[in-house]
């Protein structure tokens, strides 16, 4: 699959918190970093998004049932759990996208209440490559996101990893993105 210069890529939430050892650590979260550096530079544009929460975050929850729309608190702005990933290639002028930031409103996806397709359309990008954590939540959501503004997009499913509660929706998430036209992909196919 060649990228091309109207091509851009999505990197969702590679942040410390979904890593091991992080607040809300998705099973593997630290393997994608590698091969997402690895394939980075192939793009000639590139946004980072991030949960970015408040500390009165709606969805924290003490005693949390993940299943339910309540999480274990994570990914609050400026804490050592939202900085990205250590090993993670950020550029000091990256395009970074804050998601979640309004303590009453849940948000997965990148393009919720945010500006991102405006960027996209700016740098006239027509087709988007996502990958990141996790696959199931915000992913997913930032996918159906990028559909709803217009782009074709592309999952590489191989730099994803899902939170997988409840059981087995990280890989129904990758069927329902298959399922409304996503294509899906891994990233030795990208050139």
């Amino acid at each position: 699959m060649d990228v091309q210069p109207t091509d851009a890529l999505i990197v969702v939430d590679v942040q410390n918190d979904f890593c091991p050892g992080g607040a809300l650590p998705v099973g593997g979260g630290n393997q994608i970093v590698g091969p997402i550096n690895e394939f980075m530079p192939k793009f000639q544009h590139v946004v980072f998004t991030r949960d970015w929460h408040p500390a009165d975050h709606c969805s924290f929850d003490g005693t949390p049932k993940f299943v339910d729309g309540s999480w274990p608190v994570h990914c609050v702005a400026d804490s050592p759990g939202a900085a990205f990933h250590g090993d993670l290639h950020v550029p000091l002028d990256a395009f970074i996208v804050d998601k979640g930031t309004d303590p009453d409103v849940e948000a997965y996806g990148g393009f919720q209440d945010t500006d991102l397709a405006e960027k996209l359309a700016e740098w006239g990008v027509e087709r988007v490559f996502i990958c990141g954590l996790a696959t199931d939540y915000c992913v997913k959501c930032t996918a159906f996101g990028a559909l709803d503004h217009g782009f074709e997009v592309v999952l590489v499913e191989d730099a994803c990893r899902g939170v997988d509660i409840p059981e087995g929706s990280a890989d129904q998430a990758v069927t329902e993105m298959r399922d409304a036209g996503i294509l899906v992909c891994v990233s030795g196919q990208l050139e």
